[in-house]
């Protein structure tokens, strides 16, 4: 008896409602980029195949990003643990500078490294060393090289997200000129670097002998 119930329970149940689909009194809509609801029924089969597709790579991505996040943490927690105990014996010998630090297995071919780096922040004198580059630029303009022309350019230039290229503003830097401008204008720079805080990054190597070069161990989708 309780089968038998169970079985129609089954079959009065309401379908669950498709990914990426809203049901409103018993019809299926899905709501396009414009926030519209569009009967089911009217969207393109290729639509639905690649909404079908997004939302299964996406969830597969979404579970493998929780699982890295884990990873990392396991993984500080783990360098930390490791270099607390060398502490109770010694001052901590395999730390570097900032709390850089590198491990190795015995057999000298896995290598992991925990580098700690400064997060870096561009003041307002930024602006002023733009505008005594741009001076120089101005004048130099018909004996400069192209080259130099286009990094200077590429350093002040900011990105989607409103950045500045930070490698080739610090390159600006090793440039031996001696025009004043030059010099305030390097000064500027140097001024409006504020270090904000840090974040600590792990890196994995391995190689197949202790005479080979160490290859990277990715963990990059764009480069796995």
């Amino acid at each position: 008896m309780q089968a038998a119930h169970a079985a129609i329970d089954e079959e009065t149940r309401a379908p669950a409602t498709p990914a990426g689909c809203v049901n409103v009194e018993g019809n299926l809509y899905r709501r396009d980029a414009k926030g519209a609801l569009v009967p089911d029924e009217l969207v393109k089969v290729q639509d639905k195949l690649e909404d079908e597709t997004v939302r299964k790579v996406f969830g597969y991505a979404e579970e493998l990003s929780a699982q890295i996040g884990r990873f990392k943490e396991h993984t500080f927690d783990d360098v930390d643990m490791l270099l607390a105990v060398f502490a109770q014996d010694y001052s901590d010998l395999r730390g570097g500078q900032k709390g850089n630090v590198t491990l190795t297995s015995y057999d000298g071919l896995l290598k992991v490294q925990v580098q700690v780096a400064d997060l870096v922040q561009f003041g307002p004198q930024l602006q002023t060393a733009k505008s005594l580059v741009d001076q120089c630029l101005t004048e130099w303009s018909a004996d400069s090289r192209a080259e130099i022309r286009a990094i200077i350019q590429r350093a002040f230039d900011v990105d989607k997200e409103g950045k500045v290229n930070r490698s080739e503003l610090f390159a600006l830097l090793r440039y031996e000129i001696e025009d004043e401008r030059w010099l305030n204008a390097m000064k500027a720079i140097r001024d409006s670097i504020k270090v904000i805080g840090t974040k600590r990054y792990v890196r994995f190597y391995r190689r197949a002998k202790t005479t080979d070069a160490w290859v990277s161990v990715s963990i990059d989708v764009a480069t796995a």
